[in-house]
């Protein structure tokens, strides 16, 4: 063979494998645990409804700090960051760890008034406790984070006589530096609110409930609502369930099955345990 063939042929591999590389989604490629360089917010899904997310300039927050939870990669000592914990209810599968990571950390709190109330008389110091309810806002330097209802319940694991019940149930929209924005919906069932969630705040990326008895076609129907009027919806997170689904459990299928039959033209990934994900404006 000449060199010039060689040359060509040569040149026609690295064609390929560069248009190979441009068929792969930017938005799953998984960065190393530290700040992303690009201008990337990093996630981790860490077993049941903890999430932990790592903005563009470094600010950590974890949504619902179960650590207990049977497949939790990581213990409370393991978590040695944290700027904000959201916990979306009462549930002790919700409030997980967050007394202790908030007085660990110095990590502020975000959630209900009575909750927020109650996690001061467990010893979080009242500085660090951001009382609100659905409608409020809290702002962190560039990042936004916006309470909304959950249709749930949220007794408290040890109610005591002045706070028995811990308020409302809560899910948060996360609107990040570079624009990206998640909504958390918490436990919630399908609420026609989540309609309007969609049109004001138009998440990029939605993380529903899947517990073990939830019916499809309501996960389903969360999807429908959260694309009125917003373009932006490309991913969609369960939360709420084993690694591993149990027998008789929902699961990742037949929540998609009912999301198919809706004509909704999204998928459902169920993300790997512990794996760090990334998402930049860039791959929207």
């Amino acid at each position: 063979m000449s060199r010039l063939a060689v040359r060509l042929a040569v040149a026609a591999v690295a064609v390929a494998l560069a248009l190979a590389a441009l068929a792969v989604p930017a938005r799953w490629q998984s960065p190393p645990r530290a700040l992303a360089q690009d201008g990337s917010v990093t996630w981790e899904w860490l077993g049941w409804s903890h999430f932990r997310f790592t903005s563009t300039t470094g600010k950590v927050i974890l949504i619902n700090p179960f650590v207990q939870n049977p497949d939790s990669p990581v213990k409370v000592e393991d978590i040695a960051k944290a700027d904000l914990i959201l916990p979306a209810d009462g549930h002790r599968d919700e409030v997980g760890s967050t007394v202790d990571i908030a007085k660990r950390t110095g990590a502020r709190t975000f959630q209900p008034f009575e909750l927020g109330t109650w996690l001061i008389e467990q010893g979080v110091p009242q500085q660090q406790v951001v009382r609100s309810n659905p409608g409020g806002r809290l702002r962190m330097e560039s990042i936004i984070v916006r309470m909304v209802g959950s249709v749930h319940g949220s007794g408290l694991p040890q109610p005591t006589p002045t706070t028995p019940y811990g308020g409302p149930a809560a899910g948060f929209v996360i609107s990040f530096e570079n624009g990206w924005t998640v909504y958390f919906a918490g436990s919630t069932g399908a609420t026609q609110d989540q309609a309007l969630w969609a049109e004001m705040y138009k998440p990029h990326m939605a993380i529903l409930p899947m517990n073990g008895d939830r019916e499809p076609l309501d996960f389903a129907m969360q999807v429908r609502l959260l694309k009125t009027n917003n373009p932006n919806l490309s991913m969609v997170i369960p939360h709420h369930h084993r690694a591993a689904p149990q027998p008789g459990q929902t699961t990742v299928a037949e929540v998609q099955a009912a999301i198919d039959a809706m004509d909704l033209g999204l998928s459902v990934t169920a993300p790997e345990l512990g794996r760090v994900y990334s998402f930049g404006m860039a791959g929207k």
